[in-house]
């Protein structure tokens, strides 16, 4: 029932039709990645090559999503989203003619990098406008970035099942035309949508503060290595599933990660605020580790799914509360650049660890991928035990303060 009432207040804060909005728009950001790799491959008959334009375009989305954010503080989201989403569906089309066309690789790389950078970010500027309408309500914000974070964990399970089902029963361009229009529809109507931020310009010579703290960068740091458990685990469940012989339940037990965090997403929203939320970190911290230790023993089917099901337990609850701890220590005016850059933290730190999962599980076996997901578990778990306290992650004060002057800061 305190699930109910608390999803219920969430839900007031904006209104049904932007939820679905967001829900949608937010959906080709993970349906791009897969879905590149699937069209190019296809295309050209090279893997090489479709991993390089997903590559181009995963880092595309890492670097390109804290300038969106930045430009979004301060123009507004309505034009920067608009523009954005406009861009976007453009590129997506872009890069399917090319891949069809069998267009010079690095024409490809040029659309690739082009539909990284200009996503939309529907994302974290949904949960930057659901803290601003919040009003600094604890118990609103609390109930918004659990539902967000709910609805973050449906489109990162179901963009790329989309993408794949249709990549086997239509065609591999028909999932990236599908982004291409949703970005397109529901990405613009979440931009023009009333609930868009207005933007706070910054005048000459001033600034909104500082946005890199010490914990905010603790935050980026969590992120990293949440990511890098994010893309070992892929990479370790699609090679044991292998070598059990049953490689077409991966990409079902990856979408058990992402069934079993959505509900955790849920549940998070009923805990009561005594546990406050440096605590809720160390704690989703030490259930990571607990549950990567299951991996490299997995002998089994059954002992898979059970060990990636705890995995997925501990994943939607941490990154809430990350999110919830930076609305504590950046200015409220670059609130949506921190939370683009969180996301690009995850993200860019995710291709890195399948990168190197890969490269361990080729040289090592399938278990040596699942030896990454433990070690970075347990960084994880080592810094917010030694760092994630109330007092460090107090509310912040951040006023407008003046800009060096050019000649200052030359000295």
């Amino acid at each position: 029932m305190a699930v109910v009432t608390t999803f219920r207040t969430a839900v007031a804060l904006s209104g049904g039709p932007v939820l679905v909005w967001s829900l949608l728009g937010r959906l080709p950001a993970a349906m791009c990645p897969i879905g590149s790799l699937l069209l190019v491959t296809h295309d050209s008959g090279s893997v090489w090559k479709g991993s390089a334009v997903a590559g181009v375009l995963a880092v595309g989305q890492g670097v390109g999503g804290p300038l969106v954010g930045r430009l979004a503080d301060r123009r507004g989201q309505r034009t920067v989203g608009l523009v954005a989403a406009v861009v976007n569906a453009v590129a997506i089309v872009a890069l399917v003619a090319g891949s069809r066309g069998q267009l010079p690789l690095a024409i490809q790389l040029f659309a690739a990098a082009l539909v990284g950078v200009s996503v939309p970010l529907v994302g974290p500027l949904a949960r930057s406008r659901w803290v601003r309408l919040a009003a600094g309500d604890r118990a609103s914000t609390a109930a918004a970035l659990s539902l967000d974070g709910t609805v973050d964990e449906i489109s990162f399970t179901a963009g790329p099942a989309v993408v794949g089902v249709l990549a086997a029963l239509v065609d591999p361009a028909a999932g990236m035309l599908l982004a291409a229009l949703l970005v397109a529809v529901c990405g613009t109507l979440f931009a023009v949508h009333p609930t868009a931020s207005p933007g706070v310009p910054t005048p000459v010579g001033r600034t909104g503060g500082r946005l890199v703290n010490g914990p905010f960068a603790l935050l980026l740091a969590g992120m990293a290595l949440l990511g890098v458990c994010f893309g070992s685990v892929q990479v370790g469940v699609t090679a044991t599933t292998d070598r059990l012989g049953h490689p077409g339940a991966a990409g079902l037990l990856y979408g058990l990660i992402g069934g079993v965090s959505s509900a955790a997403g849920v549940l998070t929203a009923a805990l009561p605020a005594r546990l406050g939320l440096p605590l809720r970190l160390r704690a989703g911290t030490v259930l990571l580790v607990a549950a990567a230790l299951l991996l490299p023993a997995a002998g089994t089917m059954t002992a898979l799914a059970v060990g990636v099901g705890c995995l997925g337990a501990a994943v939607a609850p941490q990154m809430i509360t990350m999110f919830g701890l930076a609305e504590r220590t950046v200015p409220a005016v670059r609130l949506g650049e921190a939370m683009a850059a969180l996301v690009s933290s995850i993200t860019l730190a995710q291709s890195a660890g399948t990168v190197v999962a890969g490269w361990v599980a080729e040289r090592y076996g399938p278990g040596a991928a699942f030896a990454v997901t433990c070690a970075a578990a347990a960084a994880a778990m080592l810094l917010a035990l030694g760092t994630a306290t109330e007092r460090r992650y107090r509310r912040r004060e951040f006023p407008v303060t003046a800009a060096p002057a050019p000649e200052a800061a030359l000295r």
